[in-house]
């Protein structure tokens, strides 16, 4: 059976998962900073993975203002801006630097630092956080829902954006992705003004 994977749509549910990835988990700030990139660059789980540390900072540690990838799954480019992440991308490289790590993957594995950590492994750091707080709705593709889950509601809804963001290519496929529910649906719905 396929595991039901949601956007996190509480703030303090969101607040739990990223202390829970930081301080529950030996690479505790490698966990939490996947999290925080595949949220904030709207990515899938094997593109977040896949980043390259030179795709991300310059020479001297400081951040790029954009990475320029490719997408695995659809092979369509894609521009990711840091700029919402940077401060987190920064604490990550000093963590690296103070940890020795070298490695020309983003996020190496532990085990094997000449490849990057794999997705079944990632999903093992989610799941155990889901259940840390209780929660069976966490999977690799969390942050990414989350993160567009974010953009649409407080860009005013654009699903324009969200769409572009996620590199879909049709809004019904976004607004499913987004977990629409009828609660959300009708959370919104209150916000109209139909007088």
């Amino acid at each position: 059976m396929k595991q039901l994977v949601l956007p996190i749509k509480d703030s303090n549910v969101l607040h739990e998962v990223q202390d829970t990835l930081l301080q529950n988990f030996r690479q505790g700030r490698r966990n939490y900073t996947i999290f925080q990139v595949g949220k904030a660059t709207l990515l899938r789980v094997s593109d977040v993975l896949a980043l390259r540390r030179n795709e991300i900072f310059n020479d001297n540690g400081t951040i790029k203002k954009n990475a320029y990838i490719r997408d695995k799954k659809t092979n369509k480019p894609n521009i990711l801006y840091l700029k919402p992440v940077k401060l987190d991308l920064l604490d990550y490289y000093a963590w690296l630097q103070k940890k020795n790590i070298q490695s020309e993957w983003l996020f190496p594995s532990t085990t094997h630092p000449d490849r990057h950590i794999t997705e079944k492994q990632f999903y093992k750091i989610m799941a155990k956080t889901g259940d840390l707080l209780g929660i069976n709705y966490l999977g690799t593709h969390t942050m990414r829902k989350t993160g567009a889950y974010r953009v649409y509601t407080q860009s005013n809804y654009n699903i324009g954006l969200v769409m572009e963001l996620l590199n879909h290519s049709s809004e019904a496929m976004t607004l499913k992705y987004l977990g629409l529910d009828q609660i959300s649906r009708e959370k919104m719905l209150d916000q109209i003004n139909f007088n």
